[in-house]
């Protein structure tokens, strides 16, 4: 812990610096009780005291930089939040001078479902949570549980390439070692799956959601929600109905929407309040468009996503030859 408590200072003497040439600097801050972070949005020296960078820090601060259009900001970032800002300046959605980031090297971040899951019962509100070099200490109901960190990490940290930014102005912590991404176990077991027993999973698992929109407001990369075709009131294409089949239809549509652009930050399986494994479309559809047109979002500059695109012939794709 005393690597992440200097790591802290380091980086609110990075921002202090700034911080009077800035509108605004996103990180984090305790949430409602000790186990939950929440978004901080640091205007003053007195905000900035209130930063906290741990594992609990899980929130993807890139989501909020279209709602600052004009100004400048500073963004604290772990590696798959830089590739969300990435995205969105290769997109034109932001401008690389009005941002300014301040880099984390991460090894990690928590999954608040596998916490409950681990949990020998629902957690309610939470007393005290102390962080340990490896394990994560929780006080509920005056009773301790003890569990490894390693076995609550988010799936996206598991298997995860980029632990460090890929773009930032100042970078806080050490450099890892390069890694090879690898797809989750779920995700292989999903996709071993025949055509019908997908569209049975897809079924019974639509009919618990309820239709929040959280996963579209969370996304960094879903930004036209003032003129969202799933709160339209044209329904040409679907209706507000909470049924399995539209809801289906809802994600269809907003999977198609971020095809070649989701960055994999899993902000919308973290905010579903029904623990619905959105992430199983976003990857199988990344997959597609990594092999159809070499193409990953966010992993460098100046790269437009496929689909934002035309060409007469598409270099993977040897029309000509069949």
């Amino acid at each position: 812990m005393s690597g992440e408590v200097s790591q802290l200072e380091e980086l609110k003497a990075a921002i202090r610096g700034q911080l009077d040439s800035l509108d605004c600097v996103i990180g984090w801050e305790q949430g409602y009780d000790p186990l939950h972070a929440t978004p901080l949005f640091i205007r003053s020296e007195a905000d900035l005291e209130r930063l906290t960078i741990s594992p609990l820090a899980v929130h993807n601060p890139a989501t909020y930089t279209t709602g600052f259009k004009g100004k400048k900001i500073g963004l604290v970032v772990r590696g798959c939040h830089s590739r969300s800002v990435i995205e969105l300046l290769n997109e034109k959605l932001i401008e690389r001078d009005e941002v300014v980031l301040f880099g984390l090297c991460c090894d990690g971040v928590v999954s608040q479902r596998k916490i409950r899951a681990a949990l020998p019962a629902d957690p309610g509100f939470v007393e005290a949570v102390e962080l340990g070099k490896d394990e994560l200490h929780i006080t509920v109901a005056g009773e301790q549980a003890t569990l490894k960190l390693q076995e609550v990490l988010a799936d996206k940290c598991l298997h995860c390439a980029y632990p460090d930014p890929l773009v930032a102005d100042v970078l806080i912590g050490e450099k890892h070692a390069p890694r090879q991404a690898a797809s989750p176990a779920c995700q292989d077991a999903f996709e071993a799956l025949g055509n019908e027993e997908k569209l049975a999973f897809w079924q019974d698992t639509m009919s618990r959601c309820i239709r929040c929109y959280a996963c579209r407001n969370v996304c960094p990369m879903c930004v036209c929600q003032d003129h969202c075709i799933a709160t339209s009131r044209d329904h040409l294409w679907m209706s507000q109905e909470n049924t399995p089949v539209e809801n289906f239809m809802f994600q269809m549509i907003h999977v198609s929407h971020l095809t070649g652009r989701c960055t994999e930050c899993g902000e919308c399986e973290r905010a579903c309040p029904v623990d619905i494994p959105l992430m199983l479309l976003r990857r199988y559809m990344n997959k597609q468009v990594r092999e159809v047109f070499g193409h990953q979002a966010g992993i460098a500059l100046d790269k437009t996503p496929p689909l934002l695109t035309f060409q007469v012939e598409e270099a993977r794709i040897k029309e000509r030859d069949w």
